[in-house]
């Protein structure tokens, strides 16, 4: 089945935030190759296909509801790619993870009051705590030689400060790939049980998880690591479906699902999108998951490409291979010293658009992230591009 995953799919022209000149207008005029934002090139399982297209032919788009196919589906797929059992009345469906995220932080805190994140950590964290007037606490992740592990000493000192009631916790984390091992989650979840304070778990890569890693969320480590939390999943990254805007809470406690469902509920977002409903059944199936342990495997080969042609040629580039998700973590300070021009030099010479290291806050200084969801030709002229760049 590898080459499903070798297939390149012309993306131009098809509203691709990725790929579409309209939206980056210097894509298809110097032939840049993008390699940013993170959804994969690579077409959705035929399950979903052909879920979407027996839907779409019925031709009525009407207000739709979650039926118990839907949360079948979902309790499906946790029990048996997770283990966690998950109850139908845990579910709160909303229009993406960031969405939740800005939700969550109005819903669980008040103004003037402290959320954690772990830098360098995705942008929209930071966003959703300081847009709504909440005090960011940043428990900055600690590399060693590349591997990152949670500065927990420093996370005991800011859960301890009273006016701080959350942290957004990324597991598996984007950008720097680490999957979180059951004793950290422990650990973390201790220290919050401690203070009071809520965790938020994005999930949202829980399921590309890379061969010798094992995904464990953060709910299911207990009912009392289960009380304090939130835990955000959605079919957008593992089956490439980002744009039907589906993602699922999953919120033990009824009470703080009630906050949440109040908030949702003040905005009027309580519909669901009638086609994300359609693919996600589709896509949490048998069928879904053997497509899902293929593309595993390709996505493995990807990063090890990766390492093995840094290593080639551009040696001074550090980089650990991810134990999961689909984004290579490049550290490039032994070449540049400069965020502006690696990021200008990337671009203009190399013309691969990566994301800029600066964008995930604190720590991400002298760093680009590639993703690397993508045909392996793809990829292999991106690091060749990268190579003579940079190590000429």
């Amino acid at each position: 089945m590898k080459e499903q995953f070798d297939r390149i799919i012309p993306r131009e022209g098809t509203r691709s935030v990725k790929w579409d000149p309209e939206f980056l207008s210097f894509i298809k005029a110097d032939g840049t190759l993008p390699m940013w934002v993170a959804d994969m090139d690579f077409a959705a399982p035929e399950a979903v296909r052909t879920a979407l297209q027996e839907r779409v032919a019925h031709g009525v788009f009407g207000y739709p509801f979650a039926d118990s196919a839907y949360y079948d589906a979902v309790i499906y797929w946790h029990r048996k790619r997770h283990g966690w059992s998950i109850q139908k009345d845990w579910i709160t469906i909303t229009p993406g993870i960031v969405p939740a995220l800005n939700f969550l932080v109005l819903a669980l805190t008040e103004p003037g009051e402290g959320v954690i994140i772990q830098e360098p950590v995705y942008g929209p964290f930071r966003e959703a705590v300081e847009s709504h007037g909440r005090k960011l606490f940043n428990n900055r992740l600690v590399s060693e030689n590349g591997y990152y592990r949670m500065d927990l000493a420093d996370l005991e000192r800011k859960a301890a400060d009273p006016e701080t009631k959350l942290l957004i916790l990324c597991s598996p984390h984007n950008p720097v790939g680490r999957v979180w091992k059951e004793e950290e989650l422990r650990q973390v979840g201790d220290i919050c049980r401690r203070h009071g304070i809520v965790v938020v778990s994005d999930e949202i890569h829980g399921d590309l998880i890379l061969p010798g890693s094992r995904h464990i969320p953060f709910a299911s480590l207990g009912e009392e690591y289960a009380e304090l939390s939130i835990v955000c999943t959605a079919p957008s990254k593992t089956f490439n479906v980002p744009g039907l805007q589906t993602s699922n809470l999953i919120i033990p406690n009824p009470e703080l699902k009630k906050k949440l469902d109040k908030q949702l509920n003040l905005f009027h977002v309580g519909g669901a999108n009638v086609l994300g409903l359609t693919a996600t059944a589709a896509a949490y199936s048998p069928e879904g998951e053997q497509w899902l342990d293929e593309l595993l495997l390709y996505l493995d080969g990807n990063a090890q490409r990766i390492a093995e042609e840094l290593a080639r040629t551009l040696p001074s580039v550090r980089y650990l291979k991810p134990e999961g998700g689909y984004l290579a973590w490049l550290d490039f300070r032994d070449l540049s010293g400069d965020d502006k021009q690696l990021e200008q030099r990337m671009k203009q010479e190399a013309k691969v658009l990566l994301s800029p290291g600066p964008i995930f806050g604190e720590g991400g200084e002298g760093f680009m992230r590639l993703n690397y969801g993508c045909p392996r030709s793809i990829l292999d002229e991106a690091l060749s591009r990268i190579g003579r760049t940079f190590g000429g």
